[in-house]
């Protein structure tokens, strides 16, 4: 059984016991997510916008932190160059159960 939900502007395929790293998430130990489609073997139930009486439960992780990214501006022919740098925070969901 797989669905699709949405979190943080994002969509996700996700099936039971799956590990996702979503957008940072505030103090929560469950969450609820209300898919916008589910799969089960050869049915697929599609909503408008979500399935009624389908729900995706997860519980939270922890949070973790991505890759560093490098920014580097740079002016040709001027000597001027500037390099920072960026690591995104996510907060780690395992998919407990899909249910119709």
């Amino acid at each position: 059984m797989q669905a699709v939900i949405t979190s943080g502007g994002k969509q996700y395929l996700v099936k039971p016991d799956q590990i996702l790293d979503l957008e940072l998430i505030g103090d929560v130990k469950k969450l609820e997510f209300e898919p916008l489609m589910v799969i089960d073997g050869e049915k697929v139930s599609v909503g408008a916008p979500t399935v009624k009486g389908a729900k995706v439960t997860a519980e939270i992780i922890g949070e973790v932190k991505g890759d560093k990214l490098k920014i580097m501006r740079f002016k040709a022919k001027k000597r001027v160059k500037r390099l920072t740098g960026h690591r995104q925070h996510y907060t780690q969901v395992k998919i407990s159960k899909i249910s119709i």
